[in-house]
């Protein structure tokens, strides 16, 4: 454990359970919100429009076209409707994306939020926000975009494709592997983060094949919640910089991308975290942790290699630039032969074990 430490709570209000959505009218009235903008992705338009449809009155509009990575010019389209509706708070239904597209419009209004989440990316128990522009993605920490209130409804997890569930959830369990290393990290993080990996590891493979079991679901959800709390309480290392740079330039699916680095990130970083490993352990149950990661991606019949995202094998030697220009704080010294093989067996599809990144 880390000693001394530091451990700052987040004035977030979470609800958590089966049917909670009932509840989001009285959330709306407790934080004083009378004219809501319900936003959401495309795909999950007839969702809120329900959502919509719950808050009657409260609501005042709704917007749609919340888009992966939070490009820049989406956030100016909906300010437009921020302003000709007079919106006075935010409700974002939905994964990443959609509180991506929440927090960019509390970052310059400084609105009040209320985060539904369907997926298991944890965006909405942090302070990051992460926006594209020009190609090129760039996160900032600031406590205006976290939302006032969070509503984990299993319920609404249910309907999540099982191949999405998993990618979603190996992308929950990246917060939690990088907290057991991160340069802030402290007790109380590393707890949430083992029993957040061991929960999703628990729920996400009978997902795969009973995706309406519910015990499964709230295991994975719950599991989700924790990891994306060590998101927010500590900084990123390899794997994020890497994701970050794979989805801001190449316009890769955020959840796939990081469900096919994590095995290697982890890999890469397990000589240099030798506490982190053991937690990670414990979590899966057992050795070989990598590889058990990425056999729990190949089992599902998700994407394992990022050429099967649309990556370029040419793309392997500007992302191995981009990565050391601006490169994250991590457990272990990034070299450029090594990081370049760590993206090349990405991009091929390698499974990697103790002994992939060796010296």
């Amino acid at each position: 454990m880390n000693f001394p430490f530091v451990y700052e709570g987040q004035p977030y209000r979470v609800l958590f359970g089966h049917g909670m959505l009932g509840e989001l009218p009285d959330e709306a009235e407790r934080l004083g919100c009378g004219r809501l903008l319900v936003l959401s992705t495309p795909d999950q338009r007839a969702a809120a429009e329900e959502v919509a449809a719950l808050l009657g009155d409260r609501c005042a509009a709704t917007y749609h076209d919340a888009r992966m990575h939070t490009p820049v010019e989406v956030t100016e389209d909906a300010m437009v409707v921020v302003a000709k509706h007079r919106i006075d708070g935010l409700v974002a239904l939905g994964g990443g994306s959609a509180i991506g597209l929440s927090k960019a419009i509390a970052l310059r209004t400084d609105l009040p939020q209320i985060a539904v989440p369907t997926t298991y990316a944890g965006s909405e128990m942090t302070r990051i926000i992460g926006q594209t522009e020009a190609g090129e993605k760039t996160t900032q920490v600031t406590a205006k975009v976290l939302p006032e209130t969070v509503i984990y409804d299993v319920d609404l997890t249910l309907t999540l494709p099982p191949k999405l569930s998993i990618t979603s959830g190996i992308n929950a369990m990246a917060h939690a592997v990088e907290a057991l290393y991160a340069t802030n990290g402290n007790p109380i993080v590393q707890l949430m983060a083992e029993q957040g990996i061991a929960a999703l590891y628990r729920g996400l493979p009978t997902i795969a094949q009973c995706p309406d079991d519910k015990d499964a679901r709230r295991d994975a959800l719950y599991g989700a919640w924790l990891c994306a709390i060590c998101l927010g309480q500590t900084s990123m290392a390899l794997h994020h910089k890497l994701c970050h740079v794979l989805g801001g330039s190449f316009d890769l699916p955020h959840a796939e991308t990081h469900t096919i680095i994590l095995p290697h990130a982890l890999a890469y970083n397990a000589p240099a975290a030798r506490d982190a490993v053991g937690a990670i352990k414990r979590a899966l149950g057992g050795d070989g942790i990598a590889g058990r990661i990425y056999d729990l991606a190949e089992g599902a019949g998700v994407p394992v290699a990022l050429r099967d995202l649309g990556m370029e094998e040419s793309d392997i030697d500007r992302t191995v630039a981009l990565v050391l220009a601006t490169a994250y704080a991590n457990p272990r010294p990034l070299e450029p032969k090594l990081l370049r093989r760590l993206i090349a067996n990405a991009w091929a599809g390698v499974r990697p074990d103790h002994s992939t990144y060796a010296d």
